[in-house]
């Protein structure tokens, strides 16, 4: 196998339901979410913080961190997570580094999740692919991202901008 095919990565398969109503796109998980196959799984990403504030009646398992149950209770939300890459190449995390990405098949978003009313793309790589997620015909927001490196955006300013969103679509 070439050095090249070395690098290429799959990413993670969509967290949707039938009552999924928003939809948090991100672009490609990162190197800690891709070992331990979770989303957002680097303990510096604020998004599952960010979600425990916007909802503070979380269960116990999910303030202790636990993944199966957070991702259910988010879902149960009407809350769904999936990335606009489904496959790229990259060293390292930043997605200044992702290289060759193919988009995923966002169009096939209304069968999978008919409740669907909005998206939201979670930082400015992400949000690149609009167009892709507006053909939809939803209300598109963009948020931004919840990534550690994302340094110049306190927790508290993610917080708000995430919560304004969540308001606008009936989710807070």
């Amino acid at each position: 196998m070439s050095a090249e095919k070395d690098k290429r990565l799959t990413g993670l398969p969509p967290l949707l339901s039938a009552n999924t109503r928003l939809l948090v796109l991100g672009s490609f998980p990162g190197a800690v979410s891709l070992a331990t196959q979770r989303y957002y799984g680097h303990p510096q990403n604020h998004f599952w913080k960010i979600l425990r504030a916007l909802w503070p009646d979380h269960p116990a398992a999910v303030a202790a961190g636990d993944y199966a149950a957070s991702t259910r209770w988010m879902l149960g939300k009407g809350v769904g997570l999936w990335d606009v890459y489904t496959a790229c190449e990259r060293e390292g995390s930043l997605d200044s580094a992702i290289r060759h990405a193919q988009v995923n098949d966002l169009a096939s978003l209304r069968q999978r999740c008919p409740s669907l009313q909005a998206i939201a793309h979670n930082g400015g790589e992400s949000f690149k692919h609009a167009k892709h997620s507006a053909a939809l015909g939803l209300p598109i927001d963009r948020l931004p991202s919840t990534s550690a490196a994302n340094a110049s955006w306190s927790f508290e300013r993610k917080l708000a901008a995430w919560q304004d969103v969540f308001k606008k679509h009936g989710l807070i």
